[in-house]
């Protein structure tokens, strides 16, 4: 074995974060591998000053947060954001944010084998 140490970059990457309300963070990180990702990280947090009442609908928000970081291809972007979108009933006010990043640059072990074959597709 070779003491030799190189970094594979990933270049074609995107980050997608989602916040949720405490207790969500399951189902946003299921989807997500549903979609394609493979995996999440999720990390909790607390809002700051959001427990008043959103508008006439009278939606309380809880303060108690989880944002999941999902990083993904460029060419799963998309469908996962739709698939997390939908999960995280997101689309009902009060149930949480999400937005997508673009990553200059992501590393990680990559099976010697696998970066074989991704460079001779190239």
């Amino acid at each position: 074995m070779s003491n030799e140490r190189s970094i594979t970059y990933l270049t074609d990457v995107a980050l997608i974060t989602v916040i949720v309300q405490r207790g969500m963070g399951d189902n946003i990180v299921k989807a997500a591998r549903e979609a394609g990702a493979q995996g999440a990280t999720v990390n909790y947090a607390r809002g700051s000053g959001v427990r008043e009442r959103l508008g006439l609908l009278g939606v309380a928000v809880e303060v108690e947060k989880e944002i999941v970081n999902i990083v993904v291809s460029s060419e799963q972007k998309d469908a996962v954001f739709s698939s997390v979108y939908t999960a995280g009933d997101l689309d009902t006010p009060g149930m949480g944010f999400m937005y997508v990043q673009p990553l200059e640059k992501a590393a990680t072990y990559i099976p010697p084998d696998l970066v074989a074959r991704l460079k001779s597709n190239s």
